[in-house]
Parts: C-alpha cells; sequence; structure tokens
C-alpha cells in the first residue's frame, strides 16, 4: 500500500485503529516518511496521503 501511495496509484489509504501503531512505525523509518500526511479521523483509525512536497 506504500508503493502504491507513492506511485499514485491510490491517493489515500485509510489505515484503522488496530494496525496504525504498526504502520506508522513502519512509515517514520522511511526516507521519504515527510511526505506521507496522516488525517486522524473520530473512529480513531487515520487516512494517509502522500505529499509531493514534503511536510515541514
Amino acid at each position: 500500500m506504500i508503493e502504491k501511495l507513492r506511485s499514485g496509484q491510490i491517493n489515500e489509504w485509510n489505515v484503522n485503529k488496530e494496525v496504525f501503531l504498526d504502520v506508522r512505525a513502519v512509515i517514520v523509518t522511511l526516507e521519504d516518511f515527510k511526505h506521507f500526511r496522516g488525517i486522524a479521523q473520530r473512529s480513531g483509525g487515520v487516512i494517509y496521503q502522500y505529499l509531493q512536497e514534503p511536510r515541514s
């Protein structure tokens, strides 16, 4: 799914709260982790998007 976000095959990845911490642990180790934006949801999940410009 991470590779699909990077390549633009998908625009968003909805990660449920049960696996969020595992997914986040992987994303923060990536060289381009600042390109990933996580948008918290009320349900406890997160929607990840991949940005062309890194966030600050």
